[in-house]
């Protein structure tokens, strides 16, 4: 078995990232969190799914790196990570909302 490079790993981990936001139910989960931190049962009653579930993918995201939690008292918090995060999902709702350009051929 051959070591991948640097940059093949980058790439792995950039796929497993893409990957992890494209399931629908994540993205809207870190959507939610994307303006100010936010506790898993608001965040499930506002997607009006379970609080389990929202947990679950919550777990998944924070071990990408694409969330993090923060305790203050008795609950946690989720936000995203980082700018680097924010700035990427805040770019591509602006990238869907512009009108096409003509441009596909």
């Amino acid at each position: 078995m051959t070591n991948l490079s640097d940059y093949d790993q980058s790439i792995a981990q950039l796929a497993d990232l893409f990957h992890l936001l494209g399931d629908s139910t994540r993205l809207r989960i870190v959507l939610a969190c994307l303006d100010q931190p936010t506790a898993v049962g608001e965040i499930a009653g506002g997607l009006d799914l379970s609080s389990s579930l929202v947990s679950h993918h919550l777990r998944l995201l924070r071990a990408a790196r694409i969330v993090k939690a923060e305790r203050q008292g008795k609950q946690v918090f989720y936000s995203t990570a980082d700018a680097h995060i924010s700035g990427v999902l805040r770019d591509m709702l602006e990238h869907i909302a512009e009108p096409a350009t003509g441009m596909d051929v």
